[in-house]
């Protein structure tokens, strides 16, 4: 009884936490805490759409391409995007904490790879410099945003004409947006869907700038 009691408390102090968070973010940014960078790392068996190879392997990466991570957390991505580029490729990994960063740095001179610029801005507030780039990924980072529409701006400036985005979103995430949701806002920037991979509660989202 007193576990079942525990348990019941704990998952309402989860949503409460989950709620607060999500109201947070439409005012300022809360990206996810540094401590629980552990969570961001998994690759959730249950969510294909959510694990970095698949959503690689569908943006048609090709060595000396150029590729920005929006919101790259510990680099769950950043890294395996930095082998796929090769050496003459470039990824620019982005992130509002610099603890983030580092941690991706570490990894990055562990396994020996020098094409990663790191760039510690906050999207939606017009800091990011135009990168030209082929590609950019943005995994369950877009509810953080308070300004989403200028953060998707930002990136479509960044982006090369034709150059890919893919947005990825998943249900448990706090600040999970729909799919409707998504196309709502790209469509007047400029984006359109040239690609989709899960479903209405795990996906990514495939863009295409006009």
């Amino acid at each position: 009884m007193y576990i079942i009691f525990s348990l019941v408390i704990l998952v309402l102090v989860l949503i409460i936490i989950f709620s607060v968070w999500r109201i947070s973010s439409r005012h300022v940014n809360v990206p996810c805490p540094f401590w629980l960078r552990w969570a961001v790392e998994l690759e959730n068996p249950f969510t294909k759409s959510n694990q970095s190879k698949h959503i690689i392997s569908r943006l048609d990466i090709e060595s000396g391409m150029k590729v920005m991570d929006i919101g790259c957390g510990p680099g769950r991505l950043t890294i395996p995007l930095a082998k796929a580029v090769g050496p003459n490729g470039q990824v620019v990994a982005v992130d509002i904490q610099l603890k983030m960063l580092e941690v991706v740095r570490s990894k990055a001179a562990r396994e020996d790879l020098s094409n990663i610029e790191f760039v510690n801005v906050a999207m939606g507030e017009g800091k990011l410099t135009k990168q030209g780039a082929d590609r950019a990924v943005l995994v369950t980072v877009l509810g953080e945003i308070p300004n989403r529409e200028l953060a998707l701006k930002e990136i479509y400036d960044s982006l090369k004409p034709d150059g890919i985005l893919a947005v990825t979103e998943v249900i448990f995430d706090p600040h999970f947006q729909s799919k409707k949701t998504v196309l709502d806002m790209v469509k007047p920037i400029g984006f359109t869907e040239v690609g989709f991979f899960g479903n209405k509660l795990a996906y990514t989202v495939y863009l295409k700038k006009g």
